[in-house]
């Protein structure tokens, strides 16, 4: 049955229960979605135009990875996480900036967000949608330094490669326990507030980080993290991630 069909099917439904002040019986059939389903040309033609400039818009190369990069290349820092940390801080910043006339500290996502590679090759505004399917947007809390150590105790129990930014490196020693940890360069003060840019999810309390809670104060950018990948990949002809020392074990 066309679309088509179904619609005048649901037409005459909706009159006939306009005239009846009473219904005695419904009956329905199980309608299967498979290859025998005919597609109704006229939506078909009608969609066809708006179809093409999607895939135009997303197909279109913004930028060039000389490599492939992924979430699996390293068990403290990956290459991919990197990029979008400190994607997040080099475009964020300047908005949260804008609102509060202060600059973040640090940004902290999370490796199950990651959830495509980058293939070696032109890089899409589709290459984005598939890093980032989610709708996230990035978040910034003001945290006390007290409970950004609950957050580097978290790190160093998950032993995940959850992406942080180039201001926090964060080492662990033999045992897998935190050896040092600093911002901007410097030891953590646990009695300063220190911004920390996230994403919804996590500031929710997703991957159970509870530390982004009580807080100093929530600054809501009104920015996907996937428009944050696409605005970062555009400003450079060819990426260049790298893993490095900001979360490492001895």
């Amino acid at each position: 049955m066309s679309i088509k069909h179904l619609l005048n099917l649901c037409v005459l439904l909706l009159i006939f229960s306009c005239a009846s002040s009473e219904i005695s019986k419904i009956e329905g059939k199980r309608l299967d979605i498979d290859a025998t389903l005919k597609t109704d040309q006229a939506i078909d033609d009608f969609i066809k135009p708006y179809r093409l400039h999607i895939n135009k818009d997303m197909d279109s190369v913004i930028s060039y990875a000389p490599e492939t990069y992924s979430k699996t290349d390293g068990k403290f820092n990956t290459a991919i996480g990197n990029f979008m940390a400190d994607a997040v801080y080099a475009e964020g910043n300047p908005v949260f900036k804008k609102q509060t006339q202060k600059d973040l500290d640090f940004v902290l996502l999370n490796y199950g967000g990651i959830r495509s590679i980058i293939s070696k090759g032109n890089i899409t505004t589709r290459t984005a949608y598939g890093v980032m399917p989610f709708e996230n947007s990035v978040v910034v809390a003001g945290l006390k330094g007290t409970q950004i150590m609950e957050m580097m105790e978290y790190l160093s129990r998950g032993k995940r490669a959850h992406p942080i930014s180039k201001q926090l490196q964060l080492t662990l020693d033999e045992n897998g326990k935190v050896k040092s940890a600093t911002i901007h360069g410097a030891p953590i003060d646990e009695s300063k507030t220190y911004y920390v840019a996230t994403n919804d999810y996590l500031y929710d309390g997703g991957d159970g980080m509870t530390f982004f809670h009580p807080n100093e104060g929530l600054y809501v950018l009104n920015y996907k993290i996937r428009n944050i990948l696409i605005d970062h990949f555009k400003k450079y002809d060819t990426i260049n991630p790298k893993r490095d020392q900001r979360f490492i074990k001895l």
